[in-house]
């Protein structure tokens, strides 16, 4: 499912019109990646949280060059479901 999809099913079931939706959900978008930008979680009862992780430092291998490279702790995005939605996939 696309951005265009899920703005589509949203305007067909609330009867809103598409620029609205995708305003809406461009805004959505918008709020948590700048949430998570500042190291903020965003918790969506009943959905799930986006959450941002901490990788550790870790030793890597470039296989072409055969060299050895460290990676210095970083953060990355991370989407954790709710358990009852997590259930439902199930």
């Amino acid at each position: 499912m696309t951005k265009a999809d899920i703005v589509n099913d949203i305007a067909k079931s609330t009867g809103v019109e598409k620029v609205l939706v995708q305003a809406i959900v461009e805004a959505f978008m918008e709020s948590v990646k700048t949430s998570l930008i500042k190291k903020e979680n965003v918790y969506l009862r009943g959905f799930g949280s986006f959450i941002v992780k901490k990788r550790a430092q870790k030793v890597a291998r470039n296989i072409s060059k055969n060299t050895t490279m460290t990676i210095p702790e970083h953060s990355v995005p991370a989407f954790k479901p709710a358990k009852p939605f997590a259930e439902k996939v199930k």
